[in-house]
């Protein structure tokens, strides 16, 4: 009588000792004597037995196993190569791929402290995509996202979208089979208005100005932030350049900026 190879159950496989064990088909569990389990399928192309890792469990299910079999018999079938696509560039998860958005951009960011949110910011409101293959993501997970801070936190919620979309982006670029952009305009429908911005400080006339030191002057501020604001209002500059100013740009009466403090990259 032929021998016949006994079906994995999802019991089973979630039960199943270190070793290998077939599942039929050409299809097996492979479980390392740490517990980590992960499938293999065997298959014979151009006349040569090829084993082919198509991902681990739990994230692939048995039947996600099976599924993944059944295509890549077909694809042999047709006159391809399921170890040659196989090879071809893993898809990232959404944290890898945000990862490497922000090593790519970071060398360009001089404000330290935007380059540290941006990642954290993701970390922090989109991290039910995080583990996600950049991939699966759909719409419905971009919209679970942002709809709990879209209009209660509207600025962080903008820039947050902004990210996730910058980091699909990437993901994009490297791998032509994902068409679409599930955090691009596609979602503008389903996200209500956003409560209007409230308006910026208002500026005060030149001719204000000497109160206006005077009232800092009387307050409890330290003498640092005194002379800070005082620094910044002779000189017409940013609130960055100032904080960042050292001893060694002042020659005399003279401040020079260096082009890498200054946000156009120009020496000022």
């Amino acid at each position: 009588m032929p021998r016949t190879t006994k079906r994995l159950t999802a019991k089973t496989v979630e039960h199943a000792e270190a070793g290998k064990h077939a599942d039929g088909g050409g299809l097996s569990l492979v479980v390392k004597p740490n517990g980590r389990r992960s499938w293999v399928v065997r298959l014979t192309i151009d006349g040569r037995q090829r084993d082919i890792g198509i991902g681990g469990y739990p994230t692939v299910s048995l039947a996600e196993a099976r599924r993944k079999l059944a295509e890549m018999r077909a694809e042999k079938a047709e006159g391809g190569d399921p170890a040659a696509a196989r090879r071809a560039p893993q898809v990232p998860t959404f944290g890898e791929a945000a990862e490497a958005v922000h090593a790519m951009n970071a060398p360009r960011w001089r404000n330290g402290q935007h380059s540290r949110e941006w990642l954290d910011s993701l970390r922090r409101h989109a991290a039910p995509l995080w583990e996600m293959r950049a991939d699966r993501i759909r719409r419905a997970d971009v919209l679970a996202v942002l709809h709990p801070i879209w209009q209660t936190k509207p600025e962080t919620a903008r820039r947050v979208r902004q990210r996730i979309r910058k980091t699909l982006a990437y993901v994009m670029a490297h791998h032509e089979h994902i068409l679409a952009n599930p955090a691009g305009e596609g979602i503008d429908a389903a996200l209500p208005p956003m409560p209007k911005v409230k308006n910026h400080q208002r500026a005060i006339a030149y001719a204000d100005v000497p109160a206006a030191v005077a009232t800092i002057e009387a307050s409890k501020a330290s003498a640092a932030s005194k002379l800070a604001l005082r620094f910044l209002i002779l000189t017409g500059m940013r609130s960055g350049e100032v904080r960042g100013a050292r001893w060694s740009e002042i020659d005399g009466e003279t401040w020079t900026i260096p082009g890498p403090r200054m946000k156009g990259g120009i020496e000022h």
